[in-house]
């Protein structure tokens, strides 16, 4: 008798971090079958391909080619793309991961011909609407069969909007266990680690900034269209980040939409302020890791910094990781660049006070690395029965 047959549907760049955890976990399980299916949301290789090699994620079975376009556009290429996989392969389930467009429209290619769905990250919540994440999200989790949440937050958000308890299950967070997973390989100084530094002090060579990583250095990333699309946004941070880097040396990885914004204002960083090419994920693990703040509109990094215990603000008027907050490591700045410089000061002032003597890292329950096993048993016991 075969295996039953899973679809991992990776999208943009966060859902290989996050599959890469579920492909060990179905390795070493051995109960299940699996394809690799690759929208191709992310398709340039800066922005996908070398992951899925430093990940030890194999080339993906399936490659659908979506990309570009609006919303609208790109969720039905994806739709029109998957159905045919679907209809010749009748996998047992369809697990998708994360908040993107690719996310969505697999989960109602497969739930439209009766195969299951499993969300990995259900129930996160910013309640802002304005976000394509946040509608993608909720769409999703409001037809999935199963609802992996990584936090307390998300299964009480699902608990109220209905879903029984029987399709949620609380299993910590698969982001997590690839951080640390790929933290031991940085430690353990392999090749391929030592190739990650090395990418990464080239990196600063490049930018003239490697004196940053010999001191105290903070780390930025900004992406979201709220922060960079918006010519006046975009200028009055840089001019925040500007004005920090006086005080602390910032190394700052641009996204290609940021960059590109940044060249059409014609706006240069100042001294301090160092513009780094987009790095492949242990690279960047290899920069911030030693970071003494981080400044992020990513939700992800929220995440990882609080697993390391690294103080993050992040440049966003909410979150959807509030146990983030809970803990003390992430602070919600605002987007107001007058705000950010504030409490950036701030969190250095109380660094200062503190002394190298640091509190040990707490984390919130369940993420210790073990949640892809999680999922894997929950899956292989329900499709097996």
């Amino acid at each position: 008798m075969a295996a039953p047959l899973l679809h991992l549907i990776a999208g943009a760049r966060p859902n290989f971090m996050k599959l890469a955890p579920l492909v060990r976990a179905l390795r070493a399980d051995g109960r299940l079958d699996w394809k690799l299916i690759h929208t191709g949301q992310h398709h340039d290789a800066a922005m996908s391909g070398v992951f899925f090699d430093e990940l030890g994620l194999v080339p993906p079975d399936v490659s659908l080619d979506c990309h570009g376009g609006g919303h609208a556009r790109l969720t039905a290429a994806i739709l029109q793309a998957y159905e045919p996989h679907l209809l010749a392969d009748r996998p047992a389930a369809c697990v998708v991961v994360g908040d993107v467009d690719s996310t969505l429209a697999c989960a109602l290619a497969a739930r439209k011909l009766g195969v299951p769905v499993a969300h990995v990250e259900a129930g996160l919540r910013s309640g802002d609407m304005t976000m394509p994440e946040e509608i993608n999200r909720r769409a999703t989790d409001a037809i999935a069969d199963w609802l992996f949440t990584t936090e307390p937050s998300a299964a009480a958000h699902l608990r109220r909007e209905g879903h029984p308890d029987t399709r949620i299950v609380e299993v910590g967070h698969v982001m997590v266990d690839n951080l640390l997973f790929q933290l031991d390989r940085l430690e353990a100084g392999d090749a391929p680690a030592r190739a990650a530094e090395a990418a990464a002090l080239a990196a600063l060579d490049a930018a003239g900034a490697r004196h940053a990583i010999a001191g105290r250095f903070g780390v930025v990333t900004l992406h979201r269209p709220s922060n960079v699309d918006e010519p006046a946004q975009l200028a009055a941070l840089m001019a925040a980040l500007g004005s920090l880097a006086g005080r602390l040396p910032l190394l700052f990885p641009v996204h290609p939409r940021t960059r590109d914004r940044l060249a059409a204002l014609g706006l240069a960083p100042t001294p301090g302020l160092h513009l780094l090419p987009p790095l492949p994920y242990r690279p960047f693990l290899a920069l911030w890791r030693r970071a003494a703040l981080v400044l992020t509109d990513s939700g992800g990094l929220q995440e990882e910094t609080t697993a390391l215990g690294i103080p993050c603000l992040t440049v966003r008027d909410n979150t959807e990781r509030p146990v983030t907050v809970d803990l003390g490591t992430n602070r919600i700045a605002g987007t107001d660049a007058a705000r950010v410089l504030a409490l950036a000061g701030q969190r250095l002032d109380e660094l200062d006070a503190a002394g190298p003597d640091t509190a040990p890292v707490r984390r919130p329950p369940l993420w210790d690395g073990r949640s892809a096993a999680r999922i894997v048993e929950r899956l292989a016991t329900d499709l097996l029965r």
